[in-house]
């Protein structure tokens, strides 16, 4: 019984911290904007990324489709690795924006950093990505 326990307590323990860890709050800007931000950026899935998306930004992200429409993008496909921080909010009661700061690692390539801004929006009851900005 007490193994038992243990192996219980121990599932629990470990779902609860891999919960937190992956869990993002999808009904805040900020969740929104950091989940676009990793599909974008982190694994390269546009489509996915177009999800979170309205007004401009699903312009931009559209176009970046059919930019890159017959480019393969798999497992097999050599990735950057990029980490963003948080450097500064903006909030309204509709809107809110985001400087982040991104370090991008790429093989053969010296490591570089961009800010992105992304602003969000109310989208009727969701938050949405409205734009998103690259600068140096």
């Amino acid at each position: 019984m007490k193994g038992l326990c243990a192996r219980i307590a121990l599932w629990l323990c470990s779902s609860a911290s891999l919960l937190a860890a992956c869990g993002r709050d999808l009904n805040t800007a900020q969740g929104v904007a950091e989940e676009f931000m990793d599909q974008h950026y982190v694994h390269i899935d546009l489509e996915k990324a177009k999800e979170y998306t309205a007004g401009l930004a699903l312009q931009k992200i559209n176009e970046e489709i059919r930019l890159t429409r017959g480019q393969a993008i798999d497992a097999s496909t050599r990735k950057p690795r990029v980490h963003y921080r948080l450097l500064e909010k903006k909030e309204g009661r509709e809107r809110v924006s985001f400087i982040y700061e991104a370090t991008i690692q790429a093989e053969d390539t010296p490591d570089f950093t961009r800010r992105l801004l992304i602003t969000a929006r109310k989208d009727g009851k969701e938050w949405r990505v409205s734009n998103f900005t690259e600068y140096d």
